[in-house]
């Protein structure tokens, strides 16, 4: 036999692509399943593009997911996120992607996981089990099948689609913490810390673990006005090299790395980096022109490297909590209006998000996040994998 050929989907959550598997067509041995999956998306890629595997050379679509039925009450399925680095042999297992979270639920309902009304809402109950949360996908059905067509318009994606309501329940709650999480809803105790980057300087930020663990600091920390787009930074090495060395210190004071370094080798995928700005006009990645009055503030943020081509649903529940809490470094700047919501600007358009928070004995409690996305099965079958080489 030439070939291994193993059961998975390609889908498409909010404004990223992933490859999905049940967690019964996988090696149960962590080695041989990542080498597995590093071949299947062609990772690592001297060349950055992986033309070799499903993935599809950006940090946006270099993406594995796994997902079984769960064996806790209160969930329907468990669901682990892998980053896939696309030049070295790293999948990150250390945080979740908030928009293939919106594809978790339309995946589990067709694969039999979970039973789903064959019209009206789905309700799917999702343990991610990377940072041990608590997400609930709120799935419109069709004739027994999740919808895909809609109206719902997503900024970063081209075409409509069905609204899929995500709800991060309790984000920055120690439940199911595990070694690789950062405690409590700001780690280092203080709602804006100065990190000490050696080439850099002194660097304010708020370090909060909500959805996924996330560094917002001021766009001017890296002399920039908060508009950029991927064309601006991404071929900027030396802004790259800036912004990872203060992403790095900031996993080191959130307790998530032992060093700036390991941070950087082994741990790419959080926290992430975001910076924002006071609300201002430009032209989206599409050519849209974004009003100030349309918005409360601009956010962008880095993904695996590079900027992200829109906003990480996860970085979208990080600022949502973030503004909602005062005298963080998004508060500061916009704090959420009085329905509870933030408009942001990305570099493909805008969001709306909203995050549940109160003061309790000195301390804020997070209720939940709320976001929303659209998800789409792109194919389905099996992928084929090469038994010579590096999986055999």
């Amino acid at each position: 036999m030439q070939r291994l050929k193993i059961p998975a989907v390609y889908m498409r959550g909010g404004t990223s692509k992933g490859v999905f598997f049940r967690a019964d067509v996988l090696p149960q041995d962590p080695l041989a399943r990542d080498q597995l999956l590093l071949r299947i998306t062609g990772s690592p890629d001297r060349y950055g593009k992986q033309i070799d595997g499903m993935g599809g050379g950006t940090s946006s679509t270099s993406k594995v997911v796994i997902v079984s039925r769960s064996a806790r009450a209160d969930s329907d399925v468990d669901y682990w996120f892998g980053a896939v680095s696309i030049d070295t042999a790293v999948i990150d297992w250390s945080g979740n992607c908030g928009n293939l979270s919106a594809a978790v639920g339309p995946f589990a309902i067709n694969e039999g996981l979970v039973d789903a009304p064959a019209n009206g809402m789905a309700t799917v109950r999702i343990w991610q089990a990377n940072l041990g949360k608590h997400i609930i996908a709120h799935v419109p059905m069709h004739d027994g099948e999740p919808l895909e067509a809609g109206d719902f318009e997503l900024d970063g994606i081209a075409f409509s689609g069905a609204e899929i309501k995500l709800e991060f329940i309790d984000p920055a709650g120690d439940e199911g913490k595990n070694e690789a999480s950062a405690s409590g809803l700001f780690p280092t105790g203080v709602r804006i810390q100065t990190l000490d980057v050696p080439g850099v300087g002194a660097i304010r930020a708020t370090l909060i673990n909500a959805g996924n663990p996330t560094v917002f600091i001021d766009a001017s920390s890296l002399g920039l006005s908060g508009i950029e787009l991927q064309a601006d930074i991404n071929p900027d090495r030396s802004l790259l090299d800036r912004a990872e060395a203060i992403r790095a210190h900031g996993a080191v004071a959130m307790g998530l790395s032992a060093s700036a370094d390991e941070a950087t080798r082994l741990r790419p995928a959080t926290p992430k980096l975001a910076f924002v700005a006071r609300a201002a006009s430009y032209v989206a990645s599409d050519g849209k022109a974004i009003r100030p009055d349309e918005i409360d503030l601009v956010a962008r943020i880095f993904s695996m490297g590079q900027l992200h081509h829109a906003m990480t649903g996860t970085g979208a529940v990080a600022l949502a909590v973030a503004a909602a809490i005062p005298d963080t470094i998004v508060s500061l700047i916009a704090p959420p209006g009085p329905d509870g919501l933030v408009r942001f600007g990305h570099p493909s358009g805008t969001l709306t998000v909203g995050a549940e928070a109160h003061e309790e004995n000195g301390a804020w409690i997070v209720t939940k996040a709320v976001v929303s996305r659209s998800a789409r099965r792109l194919m389905e079958g099996v992928v084929c994998v090469p038994v010579t080489g590096s999986v055999g």
